[in-house]
């Protein structure tokens, strides 16, 4: 356990640290994220998830302490890895431990990280709904992202317990996954829009709550009379946390489809979410571009609830986490490269 404590408490103070040179070095002024810097900032943190799972392939049984075959075989067995371990090699065994251990995190993270895609579309309708100044963009995110590292953590080990008490939370999981996939679908084309009015978390901070009526910077609070109020900046901030809740309810079973490690669960997690604020501003001009992406998504998502419902036959017949990981990726690849060969036509209005 010791092993374990010591290897998220490394990765959290690595991640805080990571946050705060992303907010000391590539946001210094109070000016919008330009496309460059938005650029920069997504092959780094892609560079650094790529380590991490390079990492992970040759020590990943670091984590869980795996000295003895003893240990692996209890952890392969908690963790239900489709794995064969080599009696009486522990060297062997360790290594193709490591080595889908590696392949769990990195299909983990693409997975997530496509989810995180459709929660763009979500944020951009809310800073544009509420009238948020592209310069302040950064701070909101910034913060959210915070808020949502908290959120995983507890949404992911309480998930872990559950899951090892009661093995048929698997096919509740796989079966929420497969209605909202096909719900997903369904309302693909729906236009979605923000009113800042009626909004349910708008009207209960106007009820319990000092609210500001006016941007005022980019500052959260605001002292008038000698009275401390909320600005409409801290308003989007609480609903900025509130999609990443919504969401969260989606692919943190979805990554629980992929491994039943709470640990690779979180690492493939907060890597994916870091990665989001770079992708936002990368993606914010040309993300409405990708028209058959939602559908992709809905794919994904029934893959997966299917995968998590049928995954003792999927098991028996040698499924494993390689083929997971070439699913995924393909229907994601084949979602971008069909909406960039058919892209939407634009109705031109005749005037008579």
């Amino acid at each position: 356990m010791s092993n374990e404590i010591l290897f998220l408490s490394g990765f959290l103070i690595f991640i805080i640290a990571l946050l705060l040179l992303d907010l000391g070095i590539f946001n210094k002024k109070d000016a919008a994220v330009s496309i460059k810097q938005a650029g920069l900032m997504s092959i780094f943190i892609l560079l650094l998830s790529l380590g991490f799972y390079i990492l992970i392939t040759y020590f990943g049984h670091h984590i869980h302490g795996i000295d003895s075959m003893e240990r692996l075989q209890e952890i392969v067995s908690k963790h239900k890895h489709p794995i064969k371990i080599t009696p009486g090699n522990l060297e062997h065994s360790i290594t193709l431990y490591d080595k889908n251990l590696g392949l769990e995190f990195l299909t983990g993270y693409l997975v997530e990280y496509a989810l995180s895609i459709d929660n763009i579309f979500v944020i951009l309708l809310v800073f544009s709904g509420f009238g948020v100044a592209p310069r302040n963009y950064h701070r909101v995110l910034f913060w959210g992202i915070f808020g949502a590292i908290v959120m995983r953590f507890l949404f992911i080990f309480i998930g872990a317990a559950l899951i090892q008490k009661f093995e048929w939370i698997m096919y509740v999981f796989g079966a929420f996954l497969v209605y909202t996939g096909v719900k997903m679908y369904f309302e693909r084309n729906k236009n979605e829009q923000i009113d800042p009015q009626h909004h349910p978390v708008v009207k209960f901070a106007q009820k319990h709550f000092k609210v500001h009526n006016k941007f005022v910077g980019n500052k959260f609070f605001v002292v008038i009379d000698g009275i401390k109020k909320m600005t409409p900046l801290f308003l989007v901030l609480i609903i900025v946390e509130f999609t990443d809740l919504i969401f969260a309810v989606d692919s943190i079973p979805a990554i629980f489809s992929i491994t039943k490690d709470p640990y690779i669960v979180f690492f493939s997690n907060i890597f994916a979410i870091i990665g989001l604020r770079s992708m936002f501003f990368l993606l914010a001009g040309i993300v409405n571009k990708f028209r058959f992406l939602k559908v992709g998504l809905a794919v994904l998502l029934t893959f997966i609830g299917l995968k998590m419902i049928f995954h003792h036959y999927l098991e028996d017949i040698g499924f494993t986490t390689s083929h997971s990981l070439i699913v995924i990726a393909s229907i994601l690849f084949l979602s971008i490269i069909i909406s960039l060969l058919f892209p939407e036509k634009k109705v031109h209005k005749v005037e008579s």
